[in-house]
């Protein structure tokens, strides 16, 4: 898990539980009572300045800051270089080190310094104005970190300054006119942020400039045409933006260009015919995502130091006159979603131009009008070619079979074409492809069985075609198939179970409309992570497996179309995740199951079988327009929208009772009445018996605890004693002097908004909830700190455990191992992902349904497929009462009021129970989805939980 969701291991459990009332993030830590700096110059002023930055870093976790003391002189601080003459600080440099905290204004009083370089850290807050004190500074690198508010115009008095960084950070505003002064600034990068207004004309005043990168952020307006006036410049990025009007033609002006990134604006108009030979530097040319039009200018050929040309979703025509011969290094070609080709017989030629590009790895033609047929020099590209896309164009004929040779292909895609002919044999030399889409052409014959020699392949499209045989059972091979498409084709024979035995399917297995036969195997039963299965419109038959209740992560089940029989077995109620079951056309016989209402269906098609008995009237099936039972002569009742006929009622028949029968059935009520009226008597006299005693019990349980004490066991709110930090505070670890006990103390930052209701409502949920995964409370503190300000704290028993993220350090070898504690990780990071959001909220998910279980994801009871998240899934609506920690439920039940109408209202409040236990499990079950992209976000689980809490308080 990121450090994000699990900053330290004691508290980890206890903030899952606290989000039943309110979510617990990561902010900006409250900054401590700086020391106050003297004005004393000269080096006591410089080691306050780097006293008053420590003092703002709330995290430290490579001790860079925690180790400045007076064990050393400043000079040898990590991360601090001084100046030989005059011990003067010259440069602070702690770029990558894990840093959380503000930047002390205090760091202006470094009047030596010349580079400060924050990069690749935590640091919030703004950018403090202060700096524009630091006339001697050259250099300030502050990227990639989480500053927020604007760019400070005090940096114009900085005149010194040649680096300005602060890409990717939380700044918003313009750029500020001021830094116009800046006449020896040769690198600007204000990328990745929330900068707004027009790019003002004052950049072509920055003489010096090399680099201007502003990507990706919301400035508009037109690209000013004082940009011409940086003769210096060798990198303008301003992609990613809401940049409008035409392209200066003094851009074009910029002879030493080698970087010209435009793309993802509203540019308009046509390139200049001589761009080459204008440009001729250029290394990286990107405008695709704009609405430039006219043909790619021929002078393209001239850029011999080109690397990338990226062009694509424009309205570029015409024919690709471009010789590529002379771009040797070339890697990356993307001309996709554009309107080229011009219907003459040579416009595929520049294909054999590209046999030259010795360094190409990057080649996309996707979705133009480009006719004609693949060259069979295609096999001569750069051996060094990784992805080929040619599809959705009008190409024709047949398939090279020399486009075998370019053996490190990853991806290639020729789908939506008009080619014919037979897939080459040789597909199988393609050794490292993992994505073969061919979908959507006239090709014929059989699939090759040398498709089982692709064993890294991830994706394979053949749908659409006019292939014949059956279905190679050397796809068994290729373990790490995701989604196999060979729908309509003309296939025949049986479904091989090498297929069914792949358990990497995850996305798709389609078969659809084909000539297959046979049953569908109960080896089907290893599916259990595939979303979609389509084997419809074709001869199979039999029963319905029961297996198929055990591919728990199906969404859409198409099966119509075919010559099944039987009933729908009653093991399909664990398809719990369905959302589209078409069973038409079928000979399907029995009564439509009531389960199926139990199922959250969006589409639900049982059409034309032989169904009998009564229509259900719940769930799927209160909704007409998503439901079709047509076709099946016997079924009756249901909703009245479905115009069936209403089903006969059956006169029961008189049954004759013996006098045993009477007395049996009659001492039979009377002990259930007494038994029930035992029940509320005896927790009405628990109830009552207990009352008295609540208030002195928590009296006593709970002392307060003064602010001064507090203060003085966590040393002054010491950054020493951090151990945490949370949506509205910090943790500190403390030591009471009296007792000698270690505790955690968590303090609440009140000037954050919500703060105060999230304590009041933390010490409401910790009154109420008991539970083994909880810390046990100590004490709370209310009262006003030595400046007047109110001050709130919660006190817990300390756990030594340390942090989740330390505990991740055992379980990997390298940086690039997977973060996160076995049972807790996100699948995706197995994969080699990135950490992300989505892996914390796949994390949070798992320990939510750890408290309402009480079963860890490590359970020894999790084998054969069934996991804590699938075992909450199946049990969701109905039988999660069955799956719930009895701890819970237990603590549930001994606050049952015994009042006059005993019966009706601890019914009621089951009912209430058990609705927010289930919302709260699903909640769980939508965090902790196996694909990112289905998982709950964040802030709809935020709204969901506090939903939940809502409903539940107002009874």
């Amino acid at each position: 898990m990121s450090p994000s969701i699990s900053s330290f291991h004691s508290f980890h459990v206890q903030q899952v539980c606290f989000a039943f009332v309110i979510l617990l993030h990561v902010i900006t830590p409250t900054p401590l009572i700086a020391t106050a700096i003297k004005s004393t110059g000269g080096n006591e002023t410089d080691r306050l300045a780097l006293l008053a930055f420590k003092q703002k870093i709330m995290y430290d976790p490579q001790g860079v800051v925690s180790s400045w003391n007076d064990s050393f002189h400043f000079c040898e601080w990590d991360g601090v270089t001084c100046g030989r003459l005059h011990s003067r600080v010259t440069v602070i440099d702690v770029g990558s080190r894990g840093l959380v905290g503000t930047l002390s204004p205090y760091v202006g009083n470094l009047s030596f310094l010349r580079g400060l370089r924050l990069y690749n850290n935590t640091f919030k807050g703004e950018i403090p104005p202060e700096l524009g004190r630091l006339f001697r500074l050259r250099e300030l690198r502050l990227g990639n970190n989480s500053f927020e508010g604007g760019i400070p115009a005090t940096l114009s008095r900085c005149f010194e300054l040649k680096h300005i960084g602060v890409a990717y950070n939380n700044l918003i505003g313009k750029i500020p006119t001021e830094l116009s002064s800046l006449s020896k600034l040769t690198y600007l990068a204000v990328h990745v942020n929330n900068l707004t207004g027009e790019l003002s004309s004052f950049i072509g005043n920055l003489s010096s400039l090399k680099t201007l990168s502003a990507s990706c952020n919301l400035l508009e307006g037109a690209i000013p045409d004082a940009l011409g006036q940086l003769r210096n410049l060798t990198e303008l990025g301003l992609g990613e933006n809401s940049l409008s009007g035409m392209v200066p033609f003094s851009i074009y002006n910029l002879s030493t260009l080698t970087v010209l990134s435009l793309s993802d604006n509203q540019l308009h108009g046509s390139l200049q015919p001589g761009i080459g030979m204008m440009l001729p530097h250029l290394q990286i040319f990107e405008i695709s995502r704009n609405f430039f039009t006219g043909v790619l200018p021929l002078s393209i050929s001239n850029l011999s130091e080109l690397i990338t040309l990226q062009v694509g979703f424009n309205n570029f025509t015409g024919k690709i006159t471009i010789n590529f011969g002379g771009l040797k290094n070339i890697r990356r070609i993307l001309l996709y979603y554009n309107k080229l080709g011009s219907g003459e017989p040579d416009e595929m030629n520049f294909m054999s131009s590209l046999v030259n590009c010795s360094n190409l790895e990057y080649l996309e033609l996707t979705a133009n009008l480009l006719r004609g047929i693949l060259p069979n020099s295609i096999g001569n590209l750069s051996s060094k070619l990784v992805v080929l896309l040619v599809d959705q164009n009008f190409l024709f004929g047949t398939l090279p079979s020399t486009i075998c040779n370019l053996e490190n292909l990853r991806t290639l895609w020729l789908y939506y074409n008009t080619f014919r002919g037979i897939i080459p044999t040789a597909i199988g030399n393609l050794k490292k492809l993992q994505r073969l889409a061919l979908n959507t052409n006239d090709f014929s014959g059989k699939i090759p069985n040398s498709i089982g020699n692709l064993s890294l392949l991830l994706g394979l499209y053949l749908g659409n075609n006019r292939l014949e045989g059956t279905i190679p059972s050397s796809l068994g091979n290729c373990q790490k198939l995701l989604t196999i498409e060979l729908f309509e084709n003309n296939l025949s024979g049986t479904i091989p179970i090498q297929i069914f035995r792949l358990s990497s399917l995850s996305i798709e297995l389609s078969l659809s409309q084909n000539h297959l036969s046979g049953t569908l195997p109960s080896e089907v039963d290893n599916l259990i992570n595939l979303a979609t299965l389509d084997i419809s419109i074709n001869n199979l038959s039999g029963d319905i497996p029961n297996g198929l209740s055990k591919c728990t992560s199906l969404e859409f089940l198409h099966m119509e179309g075919n010559s099944f029989h039987g009933s729908i077995p009653a093991s399909l109620r664990a398809l719990k995740g369905l959302r589209v079951f078409d069973l038409s056309r079928n000979n399907i016989t029995g009564q439509i199951p009531e389960f199926l209402g139990q199922i959250a269906l969006t589409s639900l098609n049982l059409s034309f079988n032989n169904f009998e008995g009564e229509v259900p009237i719940t769930g799927v099936f209160t909704n007409a327009s998503v439901i079709s039972v047509a076709g099946n002569s016997r079924i009756c009742g249901g909703i009245s929208e479905l115009k069936l006929p209403r089903c006969a009622i059956k006169k029961s028949k008189e049954v004759k009772m013996s006098l045993a029968h009477i007395l049996i059935i009659s001492v039979a009520s009377i002990l259930v009445g007494i038994t029930l009226i035992s029940s509320f008597v005896f927790c009405w006299v628990k109830k009552k018996r207990k009352a008295p005693s609540t208030g002195s019990q928590m009296e006593e349980q709970f002392l307060r605890v003064s602010y001064q004490r507090l203060l003085k066991a966590t040393n002054g709110f010491s950054p020493d004693n951090l151990i945490g930090a949370g949506s509205f505070g910090y943790v500190y670890k403390g030591i009471f002097d009296q007792e000698g006990s270690t505790v955690a103390v968590k303090v609440f930052n009140l000037l954050r908004h919500g703060a105060s209701k999230s304590f009041m409502a933390e010490c409401e949920t910790l009154r109420n909830i008991r539970h083994r995964n909880l810390l046990k409370i100590i004490t709370s503190c209310s009262s006003v700190d030595f400046q007047g300000n109110d001050f709130r704290a919660l006190v817990y028993e300390f756990m030594p455990n340390g942090s989740l993220e330390r505990l991740t350090d055992t379980f990997q070898s390298s940086s690039n191992g997977i973060r996160g504690t076995i049972g807790y990780t996100a699948p995706e990071y197995g994969l080699g992902s990135e950490i992300s959001t989505d892996g914390d909220v796949y994390s949070y998910g798992i320990c939510l349904l750890e408290i309402m279980t009480g079963r860890r994801p490590t359970d020894g009871m999790f084998r054969d497929g069934i996991n804590l998240h699938s075992l909450a899934r199946m049990a969701i609506p109905d039988n999660v009462m069955e799956i719930l920690d009895q701890v819970l439920l237990n603590n549930n039940e001994e606050e049952v009021d015994a009042t006059e109408n005993m019966t009706r209202q601890c019914q009621n409040r089951a009912n209430k129970m058990k609705e927010f236990m289930v919302s709260v499990v699903k909640i769980g079950v939508a965090c902790s989805m196996e694909s990112p992209q289905e998982r709950m976000d964040i802030s709809n689980v935020v709204h969901e939980l506090e939903s939940v809490r809502d409903k539940l308080l107002q009874h």
